[in-house]
């Protein structure tokens, strides 16, 4: 053979450039693979006739490698070339693989170990997975917790970003506690978190209720409420958890609530003679000038017997609250008081009690259940009366929302009194005309607590059917009075002490009252002797007013501390009108912020 074949031979049996095909289908997979298996086969059969003449024999050590591969190649596939299932095979013997560059820290499997060593020792439990160790997947609950609180050094009640609050508080507790896992401890909305009333900044709450999913059952933990209380400051406290329906809802679920105001009886004495508002009553007729300590203010050319000494006009605020805190109401004044406030109970239009709400608004319709003045109380130098105010779904300001106090019903209720307008005033402020009513002080409000009356009834029937409380199904109601020992003691303490003691030393209602009487506008002169509301006083929307009344933010505040670096109060500042920044939330969120 001459070289030139030979060498043409030898290009011949060299393999042609191998040519890109057309994607594969799942169909074509199978059929490749038998195809390769027979390929690979024939080209074995090549290979070794090749490698007797062209390639050099392999040592026995490379034979011997090369067949474990072989072996362990085939071992993984099937007969039809699919791998193996791994079905009851040992983990030790899974594929690790490679790992991934550049994405974790080199410190990063010692931060692993060291979560798995808390997580060793956390009231939740660990899984044993070989050498690493991972938390239990405790089971949840939909949880109802009665919870009271002193709302002082708080943003309110519902979760703020970069702010103290009384869920955050809480939520940072039950996390703590083990009561919510470490997979939801960055978000409440995982769990569902919900609350039955939202409170707005200070204002406190013997009772009031959120709703989540819970793990109410925490290894190695007997007393559940004991334990999240642990972790809780003392003036937020648990008072029990109740396991609820899967469908319950904290908001929509309460039918009503109570609130209580407290606040002193010197708010009754009429305006100081000569102040702005003294001069619009008497202008008007209104402002009696001569009134005892038990009887009803009546005309006469003396001024009221409180303001009847000498150089009246001269006293400064302080002398004027030293002989205020001694000052005791009379009971026909306390009967006159009891009288207006009966005009809020039933079925009103409170379109006047809140803000951002027309009058054709079907949503101003609520149903006032019950009001109850108590007779005053005498505690240090002070005397005081509390009205109960029991409604359905409280209105923004109207009792607080919810969140903010009943200032503009005891606004009204006292503005009234002091200035002996007829009670019948209450009821024109149900009508259409729109009207200003100032906001007392944020200082004397109480979320008693919020009733389920509807839920109790439901489950109570449902649970008749069972007759066995250690059913799966059995739901137990939901009853603040459960704890009335615990709530009152509490109230006690860090409530009404804490609310006295504010007023002892700032004297925020006096303040306040001096502040309302200080004005010079016609916004409050539906306060006459005619109960009835005067053009001058009546606010139609678009139009700007002369001399509009405007609320001091000073007096949301709470906090004894935050009071005092407020500094004294200056009767000429002018203060951010909030009612225009409310009239701005659109009715969705008027809505939400209802309690």
């Amino acid at each position: 053979m001459s070289g030139s074949e030979s060498a043409h031979r030898h290009i011949s049996l060299s393999p042609p450039p191998a040519k890109r095909s057309p994607p594969e289908t799942s169909a074509d997979v199978p059929l490749k693979r038998a195809k390769s298996t027979h390929d690979a086969t024939a080209a074995d059969d090549n290979d070794n006739i090749a490698g007797q003449t062209d390639t050099p024999s392999f040592s026995s050590d490379q034979k011997v490698a090369e067949d474990r591969n072989a072996e362990r190649r085939r071992g993984k596939r099937d007969a039809a070339g699919y791998p193996k299932s791994r079905k009851g095979k040992s983990k030790d013997e899974r594929n690790v693989g490679r790992r991934r560059r550049g994405t974790r820290s080199e410190r990063t499997q010692q931060q692993a170990d060291d979560d798995n060593d808390n997580d060793a020792v956390s009231p939740q439990g660990v899984e044993q997975e070989g050498q690493k160790t991972k938390p239990l997947r405790l089971p949840k609950r939909q949880t109802a917790l009665l919870l009271g609180f002193c709302g002082t050094g708080c943003s309110g009640m519902q979760i703020q970003p970069n702010l103290r609050t009384i869920e955050g508080v809480l939520f940072d507790a039950l996390v703590r506690a083990g009561a919510v896992s470490q997979d939801n401890a960055d978000d409440p909305v995982k769990v569902g978190l919900g609350r039955a009333a939202r409170t707005d900044a200070g204002v406190h709450a013997a009772g009031n209720l959120v709703s989540m999913k819970l793990i109410t059952t925490i290894p190695g933990i007997k007393d559940w409420v004991g334990r999240v209380n642990s972790f809780l400051p003392p003036e937020i406290r648990v008072w029990g958890k109740v396991r609820v329906q899967n469908s319950f809802n904290a908001r929509t679920s309460c039918d009503s609530r109570k609130y209580t105001y407290f606040f002193p009886t010197y708010l009754l004495i009429p305006p100081k003679p000569n102040t702005a508002l003294a001069r619009t009553l008497q202008s008007s007729g209104t402002l009696s000038t001569v009134q005892d300590a038990s009887t009803e203010p009546s005309p006469s050319s003396r001024p009221h017997v409180f303001w009847d000494i000498p150089n009246a006009q001269s006293t400064t605020p302080e002398e004027d609250l030293v002989r205020k805190r001694t000052w005791r109401v009379g009971t026909d004044m306390v009967e006159t008081l009891k009288a207006a406030a009966k005009k809020f109970e039933g079925t009103h239009n409170f379109h006047n009690l809140t803000v951002g709400r027309e009058y054709g608004d079907r949503s101003n319709q609520r149903h006032m259940i019950r009001i109850e003045v108590s007779d005053p109380a005498v505690y240090g130098d002070t005397e005081w009366i509390s009205v109960l105010f029991h409604g359905q779904s409280f209105m923004l300001h109207q009792v607080r929302r919810s969140e903010k106090a009943n200032r503009k019903m005891m606004s009204a209720l006292v503005l009234s009194c002091r200035t002996g307008t007829p009670s019948q005033i209450i009821d024109e402020l149900y009508g259409p005309r729109m009207v200003m009513v100032p906001k007392m002080p944020a200082l004397g409000l109480l979320l008693e607590y919020p009733i389920f009356e509807t839920y109790n009834k439901r489950v109570s029937a449902n649970n008749e059917k069972l007759n066995d409380p250690s059913d799966a199904d059995y739901r137990p109601e939901i009853d603040f009075e459960v704890y009335r020992k615990e709530i009152d003691d509490f109230k006690q303490k860090h409530i009404y002490d804490n609310m006295r003691n504010t007023e002892d030393q700032c004297g925020i209602f006096d303040a306040w009252i001096r502040y309302v009487d200080s004005y010079e506008g016609n916004d409050l002169t539906y306060l006459n002797q005619k109960g009835i509301i005067p053009p001058t006083a009546v606010i139609k929307k678009g139009i700007k007013r002369p001399r509009p009344f405007k609320e001091k933010k000073r007096f949301d505040i709470t906090s004894l501390a935050d009071i005092k670096q407020e500094g004294a109060l200056s009767i000429g500042d002018e203060a951010a009108d909030e009612e225009n920044e409310e009239e701005g939330l659109s009715k969705g969120k008027l809505d939400e912020m209802e309690g």
